[in-house]
């Protein structure tokens, strides 16, 4: 059963049972009012009968019922009559005598048990009866019996009851065919949450969102969920797909610098191992001098690419550590000492530039939370970066400050590269030259370099021109202490 039918049933048997509840209770207090309105007539008028009897053994104990008294009983549709145990005799009222209706007499031995009210039916009238016990000396010597047709008020709650069944029943079946229409339209909009659910499944587009203009109740909250997590979903696919991307080029571009040093390297081994057969064999015609040469430049070889390949190897491995998460011990370092480490051993590293030091005089006073090694393999990034793309020219680092951030500012007057390739050159294995695999390099210095510097909380600013060089601002939150004077 769908919820929409299983809300109407609910709906439906909670309101038949408050309608039976309210129903009945309405009759019970009709009932019981109209009843006890002809009940409490009885008894008054009961007692004024047993108080006007005046009766003794003088007078043969006779009862008598006065005209008077009589019309006033038949105007108020009451009929009496009264029995004479002692003579065995009974009196009736006017409207008794032309109804020829006679009420029931108990026996006088149960006649002092017989106070009370009796519903009964005589000669096809209802009646409430009423009956007292006259006593004298502690004898029952007769009985008043005192009777009110209650034709009417039976018609009226017989009426009621028709009404009330009629009307619950009327009240029931519409309230139950609004009640599924109403469950129908609230259920709308969980309709279209699984209609979209199941777009989303048999397609592939996650871009899909529930349309809803209702209020923001329940259903509307649970849209605007159903939304924000299809929102997310999408983003997380996209960025799973992103990342499958980067992966499947990760792979192959990590083959692709892999493939090369590996073929050199087979390549000098094949060529190292024929000319140490060529050795044994005399009629190769090649002196010892001449295989000398050819086996050092095969096992120069060899070293590079092998250097290569590790080189290569271990920027793989800080990246997969930044891909794992690793957190950085960081501690507060003052940055000139760092600084002047880093221009000093740069000196020496294989160039065509000339290396300039820059204005370094704001570095006293600066403090960096960070890791040495790190920022320290970060600038030699970007300087081996600038001096391996600067053929000619000059590189030159100095320290520029914007509010309360430090930026260490790399310049070259090399090849440069066009502005749109600077979106890309922190992608792995991206290589902004068009002389790829001439230039050496893996691609994966500047990701690293990025990594650093994210971890870092910095950023970095890349300004450069086709030809003319390229510029890297390396900023850094940094603490400004005061110089002594």
């Amino acid at each position: 059963m769908s919820i929409k039918w299983r809300l109407t049933a609910w709906y439906t048997s909670i309101l038949a049972v408050m309608l039976v509840l309210f129903g009945a209770s309405i009759y019970g207090f009709v009932r019981f009012y109209t009843y006890g309105e002809v009940k409490n007539r009885l008894v008054e008028q009961a007692e004024r009968i047993v108080n006007s009897q005046n009766f003794s053994l003088t007078q043969g104990l006779d009862f008598y019922l006065e005209p008077s008294q009589a019309q006033r009983l038949e105007d108020a549709q009451l009929y009496v009559q009264i029995h004479n145990y002692t003579k065995g005799n009974s009196r009736f009222s006017r409207n008794m005598l032309d109804r020829e209706l006679v009420f029931p007499v108990p026996d006088v031995s149960s006649a002092s048990n017989s106070n009370g009210f009796q519903n009964m039916t005589i000669s096809g009238y209802s009646f409430i009866l009423y009956q007292v016990p006259i006593h004298l000396n502690g004898n029952v010597i007769g009985l008043v019996q005192l009777g009110a047709y209650t034709g009417a008020e039976d018609r009226l709650l017989e009426r009621m009851k028709s009404i009330l069944f009629i009307g619950g029943t009327i009240s029931v079946v519409l309230a139950s065919t609004f009640g599924l229409f109403l469950a129908r339209k609230s259920m709308e909009p969980i309709g279209k949450v699984i209609e979209a659910a199941n777009g989303i499944q048999t397609g592939n587009d996650l871009s899909v969102r529930i349309d809803y203009e209702g209020p923001h109740d329940e259903i509307g909250g649970l849209i605007g969920t159903v939304n924000s997590m299809l929102g997310r979903m999408e983003g997380f696919y996209n960025n799973l797909d992103e990342a499958y991307s980067t992966q499947r080029r990760f792979v192959s571009d990590a083959s692709h610098e892999l493939r090369t040093p590996l073929t050199t390297i087979r390549g000098n081994v094949d060529l190292l191992k024929k000319i140490w057969k060529s050795e044994e064999d005399e009629t190769s015609g090649m002196d010892a001098q001449a295989i000398r040469k050819l086996s050092l430049e095969a096992v120069t070889d060899i070293a590079g690419e092998s250097e290569r390949m590790s080189r290569l190897v271990n920027d793989m491995l800080s990246l997969a550590r930044a891909d794992a998460g690793q957190i950085m011990a960081k501690e507060m370092l003052p940055l000139e000492p760092l600084v002047e480490e880093v221009i000093r051993r740069a000196q020496f590293l294989p160039r065509n530039a000339t290396w300039i030091q820059g204005d370094m005089s704001m570095l006293g006073s600066v403090s960096v939370n960070g890791n040495k090694d790190y920022l320290q393999q970060m600038l030699f990034i970007f300087i081996e970066n600038a001096f391996k793309y600067t053929p000619s020219g000059s590189v030159t680092m100095d320290v520029i400050r914007a509010d309360e951030q430090i930026g260490l500012r790399i310049s070259d007057t090399g090849i440069g590269m066009d502005r749109s390739e600077v979106p890309h050159i922190f992608e792995r294995f991206y290589r902004a030259d068009p002389s790829r695999g001439v230039t050496p390099g893996t691609g994966l210095g500047l990701s690293i370099a990025k990594w650093i510097i994210d971890e870092h909380e910095g950023s970095v600013e890349v300004l450069t021109r086709l030809g003319e060089g390229t510029t890297f601002v390396i900023w850094l939150p940094a603490v400004f202490h005061a110089l002594p004077e």
